[in-house]
């Protein structure tokens, strides 16, 4: 196996690799931008990313959210014969309660956990392990690895994550629907019909308000007032439920708010706002990359209009948008909300990774497997669920 790092801080996590794996790939370890900038791109240019791996996404992740104890870990691997690229992995290590975990370089505003493939190549489980392989004997010392939301394919590739051996189904699962044909039918034709028949009802009771009109932001002015009004109108809406939203924390303000700034000049981040005469209704933060549309974020005035879903409406309002540009699949993101099943939203389980490496990793991992476990048990019993959200609800509002 030929580890190579530029990362000064002890020797390579004990692995026992294979000597096939040895043959077939080598790791090198990063710990800037600065040395992977000009492979990250090419490997966006050229080869497999989504735009959650997008380089000023994930450059605005480690400036603006990723602990200051933490570092910065990005995993280059290579062909061992010829030397030509096969991904990158941008993965951080930080602190956790005592020990040290490696981690996919989130920070909570990436759904999903993709390496940068320099090529769309078939992959099987034995070149995953192999690779995988590579990369944990390249890796600085830690005492567990925790990747989650691995989905199993991207831009139909396999992920190669996602066929590990130690990869898992999670509780998590990831939403979406494929865009095709006519835009003005196309909501009739992917959608479930009960949807269809409220989305055209809907558009029709916001037309008698005073016209209806999906708004794209296409400056810096626009940009900034939709955001506000997804600020405003989101975490409104969350005080009501009393659920617990990542927008109260400034940090990830400034980051979303940034992102879509400068996303404005290759159009990778776009925000859209639903509004009816001179009133903003409804704001969606949306990622976009090579026919996909991402939707993150959405802030919705739920009673702007009685018996109106203004955030409904926005979602295929978008979705004829997104077909009459060229986009060819709309994803929902990771969860399981009901509006995902009501729309007629086709879901996949993502993987996750939750290896141990040392003892103190074996008991947090212990832990977490606990954890998933009590979850997906409340998930599988609605009404244990319904009862535990509503404690969680009731104690928010008390703490607001």
């Amino acid at each position: 196996m030929a580890a190579v790092t530029d990362l000064s801080d002890g020797p390579a996590s004990p692995i026992a690799a294979s000597a096939e794996a040895g043959m077939r790939y080598t790791a090198r370890l990063h710990s800037s931008f600065e040395t992977v900038r000009s492979l990250w791109l090419q490997h966006e240019a050229d080869g497999v990313c989504t735009a959650h791996q997008h380089y000023a996404w994930v450059e605005g992740i480690a400036a603006r959210l990723m602990p200051k104890d933490a570092d910065l870990v990005f995993v280059e691997v290579s062909d061992a014969v010829t030397g030509a690229p096969v991904m990158l992995l941008p993965l951080m290590r930080r602190r956790a309660l005592g020990h040290h975990v490696i981690e996919w370089l989130s920070c909570c505003v990436c759904d999903y956990s993709v390496p940068l493939l320099a090529d769309a190549r078939a992959w099987t489980r034995q070149g995953a392990d192999a690779v995988w392989a590579a990369v944990r004997a390249a890796l600085p010392p830690a005492d567990r690895i925790h990747i989650a939301g691995i989905p199993q394919q991207v831009h139909g590739v396999t992920n190669p994550l996602a066929l590990l051996s130690v990869a898992r189904d999670s509780i998590q699962i990831t939403s979406g629907l494929v865009l095709h044909g006519d835009p003005q039918t196309l909501i009739k034709r992917i959608c479930r019909p009960s949807f269809a028949k409220t989305f055209h009802k809907q558009c029709r009771a916001f037309e008698q308000r005073g016209g209806l009109a999906l708004v794209e932001a296409d400056t810096p002015a626009l940009t900034e007032e939709l955001f506000d009004a997804l600020l405003e109108l989101r975490l409104k809406r969350f005080r009501e439920l009393g659920r617990f939203d990542l927008l109260t924390q400034a940090p990830v303000v400034d980051f979303y708010r940034h992102a879509a700034l400068q996303g404005l000049s290759d159009g990778s981040v776009r925000l859209f706002g639903l509004r009816v005469g001179e009133a903003w209704l409804a704001s969606i933060y949306v990622l976009a990359r090579k026919g996909t549309l991402h939707t993150l974020l959405l802030g919705i005035d739920q009673n702007a209009v009685a018996n109106v879903s203004p955030g409904l409406t926005t979602m295929g309002k978008l979705m004829m948008w997104g077909c009459e540009r060229g986009f060819d699949y709309f994803d929902l993101s990771v969860g399981s909300q009901g509006y995902k099943e009501h729309i007629g939203a086709s879901s996949s389980v993502l993987a996750e990774i939750c290896e141990p490496m040392t003892v103190r990793g074996r008991a947090a991992n212990a832990a977490i497997l606990l954890r998933s476990w009590a979850e997906g048990m409340a998930r599988s019993h609605p009404r244990l669920n319904k009862t535990i959200q509503g404690l969680m609800r009731r104690l928010r509002r008390l703490k607001d």
